[in-house]
């Protein structure tokens, strides 16, 4: 039977990764709407000039949701795009899915990871060379890696596309509504696999596993490497603009 130690490595290391992206959308979120507020001084108009700005990643996040569901054949109702406050939250876009089975829910709040990391990944090999820059930060070689991201910034409208990658790259994680069934959806797995080893299968069943996570860390770290890249000038920009309007105006925005 195949040592643990690897799979859990790489589990390890996939956890790590999203708790990154997890990490730096939280803090996106929060800090664009403070410079919003710094700005405007009106919960309402920064409301709106917020979800402007990632308005690309909101639009493709409720189409995948909306366009998975049809898919699968689950009815949908009426497509929002524009920011509303529920209760104490603020809900930049919405598509309201009927009940149906933990798998087909499963897939349909997936849908805006894997549609954003797609859109992510076509943009950063196709314009911005991503995965050359990654292997180059890999292998321990900065000064490649330096030079490959000041080559892809010189590509054409390469702000327009890092633009669109930064509004997207925050826009895909899953809400809480879209993660309800995954539970339902684990207990399952679990139960399979706890079947699979009792008929023995536990190699097979290792393997798979292993094979698996070997898989979906790759596509994440890549995921997430080329979204932090890119979004490296962004979050840099908006810390400064931040702290400019905080001295300008004299105040602070104080976040919870």
């Amino acid at each position: 039977m195949e040592p643990l130690g690897p799979i859990l490595l790489t589990l390890g290391e996939l956890l790590a990764v999203l708790a990154l992206l997890w990490a730096a959308d939280r803090w996106l979120h929060r800090h664009l709407q403070g410079v919003m507020f710094l700005w405007t001084n009106d919960p309402e108009i920064a409301l709106w000039l917020y979800a402007l700005v990632l308005f690309p990643g909101v639009l493709i996040h409720e189409l995948s949701h909306a366009l998975t569901a049809r898919i699968l054949g689950v009815r949908i109702g009426h497509l929002g795009i524009f920011p509303r406050r529920v209760d104490r939250r603020i809900q930049l876009g919405f598509v309201p899915v009927e009940e149906t089975d933990f798998l087909r829910a499963s897939l349909i709040g997936a849908a805006p990871l894997l549609a954003g990391g797609a859109v992510i990944l076509a943009l950063g090999h196709y314009v911005f060379g991503t995965p050359e820059v990654l292997a180059a930060l890999s292998a321990g070689e900065w000064l490649g890696a330096l030079r490959g991201l000041g080559a892809a910034l010189q590509a054409p409208d390469a702000w327009i596309w890092a633009y669109l990658v930064f509004a997207v790259g925050n826009t895909m994680l899953p809400s809480r509504s879209d993660i309800h069934a995954w539970p339902f959806l684990g207990a399952a797995l679990v139960i399979i696999a706890g079947v699979m080893l009792l008929a023995g299968a536990g190699a097979l069943l290792l393997k798979g596993v292993a094979d698996f996570l070997g898989w979906a860390a790759r596509w994440v770290v890549l995921l997430g490497g080329s979204t932090f890249l890119v979004d490296l000038p962004f979050f840099l920009l908006l810390f400064l603009v931040e702290k400019g309007l905080e001295h300008w105006k004299g105040q602070q925005i104080v976040y919870r």
